[in-house]
């Protein structure tokens, strides 16, 4: 076997703060081994592609971040500014909801983000490029699924952007075009798909696998016309890629609460996770969403911050009879179990949380102003430990099953496709929202498919590119925003970045 320089494998770790224990993924320290020994096992193989799958904790697990910046723009979450100023955080809830950022904005720290990613993803790409371990073209190809990701990502919010492939390479990257980007993703898809593992395991769980390339094949084939219409349609290759995963051994599970539950890595519906565990900087959506108070009403030991939560509007279109609205949102009076009491907020009001939302103190002229603390529909989707005094380790299940079955239905009809097959599709994710067999559908149609998507998918990084490819993002969202720019279908590249980097290019209307 060829030496691998363990020194870096170990500064990767530890000067990077990635200690390899990041993940459930049965990876350890490795600090008195032989250089010529390493990689030679699956647990040390985990260690050295720990980092790389660590990386993923980023997409869901921060407020400045991906799950802000598609939900908070879309018209699925808001981040309020609470009377008193709470969730203020310098105006950046305001300007994802009223689509007024710039590029010195917020929301410009997920750009920053994803090539420190890429970054991570190039280096250990490149220790294992020049060594011999175990099952070295499959590490090789996990590793660059995770990077194809990274670009997935950034393909879609800005559109635009280098390609930095060569970790050693230390020259200033260019600008590519979308276009550019999107053939690169496509390419790098393409070359692993027979590459990585089709298992679906505990052994493969958190990793990348077939399912999880010919998902993110079908997102590409999906989206192919927002991101490069001049290559055309995608329809039947998105359906071709949606039966690959559909062959694998997942299913819907019949339990939906169990894709969410505290320990949903036992469902075979979860195709690509990012895994948490409490040691290790666990989930904290928990944090994000519940009020100071709630955790009292809910049995938890850790501090709400009072900031997500759903759009009235959006809530108000689940049929009332749909179970998902239940166990998606958390509504209603919060009560204290010594007294049975509705708690009182420190404003004095019944810690009741309501669907509504009114902004009513301190407007601004731009419309937006200050709302009660209690009001907002919060996440209920993940399942809340009972006594729970840190992070939570349920994990976020970026690609799911049922996700697969909507994106074929959507690519049946929109080509014109076997509607009887689409409509069973839709129907079989239906079958666990209702108990009325009346309420499974009889025929789809497109806007049938737009909202089965809001319903199922609420909370799950979804509505700002299901908007886009359905062409409702730039519409107004009444008493929040009036109709956008176009340039608002792209975020702009940072100016910390565009200063760093003279070749970079800003997108159009930045």
């Amino acid at each position: 076997m060829k030496n691998i320089n363990l020194f870096l494998i170990l500064s990767i770790f530890f000067l990077l703060g990635m200690a390899p224990g990041c993940t459930k993924l049965d990876e350890e320290v490795y600090d008195r081994i032989p250089v010529d020994q390493f990689g030679n096992t699956t647990k040390q193989i985990n260690a050295l592609v720990g980092p790389v799958y660590r990386t993923l904790k980023d997409v869901w697990n921060t407020n400045d971040y991906y799950f802000s910046i598609s939900e908070f723009t879309s018209d699925m979450a808001i981040n309020p500014t609470r009377k008193g100023g709470d969730g203020w955080e310098g105006g950046w809830g305001k300007e994802m909801t009223q689509h007024t950022w710039t590029p010195e904005s917020y929301i410009g720290i997920a750009f920053t983000m994803s090539y420190k990613n890429i970054g991570i993803c190039n280096k250990i790409l490149s220790i294992v490029e020049e060594s011999d371990i175990l099952n070295k073209e499959q590490v090789l190809a996990e590793i660059k699924g995770v990077r194809a990701y990274w670009y997935y990502m950034l393909l879609d919010y800005y559109g635009n952007v280098p390609i930095v492939t060569d970790f050693k390479d230390l020259d200033l990257p260019e600008t590519k075009t979308r276009k550019e980007v999107y053939e690169f993703v496509l390419s790098e898809l393409n070359e692993i798909k027979d590459k990585v593992r089709s298992d679906v395991s505990s052994e493969s769980y958190g990793k990348a696998t077939k399912g999880f390339v010919y998902t993110l094949l079908a997102k590409m084939y999906l989206n192919a016309m927002v991101w490069n219409p001049d290559g055309g349609e995608k329809w039947q290759e998105c359906i071709d890629a949606c039966n690959e995963v559909m062959s694998l051994p997942y299913i819907l599970e019949p339990n939906w609460k169990l894709n969410f539950a505290v320990h949903n890595e036992t469902s075979r519906e979860i195709i690509f996770p990012v895994v948490f565990s409490t040691p290790d900087g666990g989930n904290y959506v928990a944090q994000m969403t519940l009020h100071y108070l709630d955790p009292i009403a809910l049995g938890l030991n850790i501090e709400g911050w009072n900031m997500v939560c759903a759009m009235p509007d959006y809530v108000k279109a689940y049929d009332p009879e749909d179970k998902r609205l239940g166990w998606s949102f958390l509504t209603g009076p919060m009560l204290d179990p010594a007294t049975g009491e509705v708690l009182i907020t420190a404003h004095g009001r019944p810690l009741i949380h309501t669907v509504d939302i009114t902004m009513k103190y301190a407007i601004d002229a731009d419309g937006w102003g200050q709302v009660e603390q209690e009001e907002g529909a919060r996440i209920a989707k993940w399942e809340f430990e009972k006594g729970l005094s840190g992070h939570s380790q349920n994990d976020f299940a970026i690609f799911r099953l049922a996700d697969i079955y909507l994106m074929k239905a959507e690519a049946l009809v929109r080509s014109s496709g076997d509607n009887t097959e689409a409509t069973r599709l839709v129907n079989e994710i239906r079958k666990r929202a209702f108990d009325d067999p009346s309420k499974l559908k009889s025929s789809v149609t497109l806007d049938d498919i737009y909202q089965e998507r809001r319903f199922e998918l609420a909370w799950e990084m979804t509505s700002r590119q299901d908007m886009i490819r359905f062409g409702t993002y730039l519409n107004g969202v009444p008493g929040w925003r009036g109709p956008s720019p176009e340039k608002c279908l792209l975020f702009p590249i940072p100016t910390e970045a565009m200063d760093a980097n003279p070749k970079l290019i800003q997108n159009a209307g930045y």
